[in-house]
């Protein structure tokens, strides 16, 4: 089990009891409305304490969590659930008192067997899904649960075959570039077929949903994308790490663009340039992309279009009342 994943054993007890592996000046950034929280006692009281409110009976279930190195840095990529009972608020989402899922996905830093610098997405959209108060739009793809890996194999034990996990972190190298030799116009000038199984799955955040095959993931969610931020680009990378099969990257921000297209996710051009966060963790088979799991902090990217979800979700309570 690699640092991260120990960090979060028995995670609903009342003291952390692997908080040794948090270094004091441990630096973690949380998706939105979360700001940035140093040092240890801070990420345990303002972070996981907000969780474990909300959650008395949380626990962290990961469905792929990889390590590798990354321009001489050591990197933990993780995604998954956390699972709990809905007891009281979260950030103002009002709690069922039923079981919930939080997704999650995290890049976590290690120095010296320790965490030291960590970035995290919550998907909040979701959970606003499950209790029923999301003020945005229905998703154009399958707004449920996301599934783990088809080959349930994505939290390695073993060591990893470093030809196996290079040659896939390049095919997923080759395929963002690919992405990038959109025209303007035709999303076919993007040959996704080179690269993307026929059946392939993207798991997209609340908001965005689950497309199937490359046509589902053209018109649920390329598609609305491109025409919303036509001159999107990837200019900034965290980290990219591989193990066999499996391979993250990402980005805080990872990619910029002029929101100046109609109806990405039902809303109107804001024309502000943005730089959305996101992460992406990649399963390869026999050469060709088969599965992604995909966070993107859309609460982010709606602040910078001017729009508070949460406040948005807090009118849409009142209205219902």
């Amino acid at each position: 089990m690699n640092i991260l994943e120990q960090l979060f054993e028995n995670f609903s007890a009342a003291e952390l009891p692997n908080q040794a592996l948090l270094a004091d000046s441990v630096q973690w950034q949380v998706s939105h409305p979360f700001e940035p929280i140093s040092t240890k006692k801070n990420v345990i009281n303002d972070y996981f304490g907000v969780l474990k409110h909300s959650l008395p009976d949380i626990e962290r279930t990961p469905f792929i969590s990889i390590q590798g190195d990354y321009k001489g840095e050591q990197w933990v990529c993780a995604t998954g659930y956390f699972t709990g009972t809905f007891t009281q608020p979260l950030l103002g989402i009002p709690a069922s008192g039923k079981s919930v899922f939080i997704r999650y996905s995290e890049m976590a830093q290690i120095e010296n067997n320790q965490v030291v610098n960590v970035y995290t997405f919550l998907d909040l959209i979701d959970v606003m899904n499950q209790v029923g108060v999301n003020p945005l739009r229905p998703s154009l793809g399958y707004p449920g649960l996301v599934m783990p890996p088809t080959t349930l194999d994505g939290v390695p034990t073993g060591d990893k075959n470093e030809t196996l996990s290079k040659t896939n972190e390049q095919l997923v190298v080759d395929m963002l570039t690919e992405l990038g030799r959109y025209d303007g116009k035709d999303l076919y000038s993007i040959n996704l077929e080179k690269y993307w199984h026929p059946d392939f799955i993207w798991y997209g955040p609340a908001g965005i949903g689950t497309t199937r095959g490359i046509s589902g993931f053209r018109e649920h969610h390329q598609g609305p994308f491109l025409k919303g931020f036509p001159d999107r680009g990837i200019n900034k990378t965290l980290c990219l790490v591989s193990h066999d099969n499996f391979v993250a990257t990402g980005g805080w921000p990872h990619m910029y663009g002029t929101h100046t297209g109609e109806d990405w996710l039902g809303l109107p051009p804001s024309g502000n340039k943005l730089f959305p966060r996101v992460m992406d963790f990649w399963r390869c088979e026999n050469g060709i992309l088969k599965e992604n799991w995909v966070a993107i902090d859309i609460p982010h990217l709606l602040d910078g279009m001017g729009i508070d979800i949460f406040e948005q979700m807090q009118r849409k309570i009142a209205a219902a009342n």
